[in-house]
């Protein structure tokens, strides 16, 4: 019965740490491709203000197209956690 208990706690310890893996990778990339794209944008604002407004349009876009990876990392760690 011991042996049961011990490998279920195994079990679960592998889920969190898999979870917990995978946010950590799945952060990074987001957060260094989204600062990148925001210091690209403030630089080239600082070239030509007068195109500021597109800018700042075509720079939201891109931080919305680099966040969804963060989301599918915040995706598995979930089914990490609650489906398997």
């Amino acid at each position: 019965m011991e042996k049961v208990d011990m490998a279920q706690a195994v079990i679960e310890a592998a889920k969190y740490i898999g979870a917990g893996i995978a946010m950590g990778f799945g952060a990074i990339g987001p957060a260094i491709g989204e600062g990148n794209i925001g210091a690209s944008a403030m630089e080239a604002m600082a070239r030509q203000p007068e195109m500021g407004g597109t800018l700042i349009t075509r720079m939201l876009l891109a931080m919305a197209v680099t966040e969804s990876t963060g989301l599918y990392s915040l995706l598995v760690a979930l089914i990490l956690l609650f489906i398997i």
